[in-house]
């Protein structure tokens, strides 16, 4: 399944601040985190992800630093802010009302269509 570029943008801005919130990363980090928790069906590049860390950056929500890896090589490690914080749970309210809406125009769907198995292999997660 590929996922539409508009909703990969949509979402890009909650995911980096909750994936920030669960702890300091760096780009390859998060990229890697993305990957793990949508179980490979998104695929960030490089290309999509540092503008929206500068974006966050310049907003406030973030903070970066340079460090030296075990490596021995420089990475660049983001924070969530403070702001960020509080602009993930606007970002979280926000997602709840668009899921509750989908979730219901789908039930109302899926109930007056006679043949409803064409929405049969949406997954809808939190629904048995």
């Amino acid at each position: 399944m590929e996922i539409n570029k508009d909703l990969i943008a949509a979402s890009s801005t909650p995911i980096v601040l909750a994936i920030l919130a669960e702890g300091d990363s760096y780009g390859y980090a998060i990229l890697q985190r993305v990957r793990e928790l949508s179980g490979g069906r998104m695929q960030w590049t490089d290309g999509m992800l540092y503008p929206v860390l500068h974006r966050l950056e310049r907003l406030g929500h973030v903070e970066a630093r340079w460090e030296v890896a075990e490596s021995g090589r420089r990475r660049k490690y983001y924070r969530i802010t403070p702001p960020g914080r509080e602009q993930l749970a606007e970002e979280r309210r926000q997602w709840q009302a668009v899921d509750s809406t989908l979730r219901g125009i789908w039930r109302t769907i899926s109930l007056a269509v006679p043949d409803s198995r064409a929405f049969s292999d949406v997954s809808v997660p939190g629904e048995a």
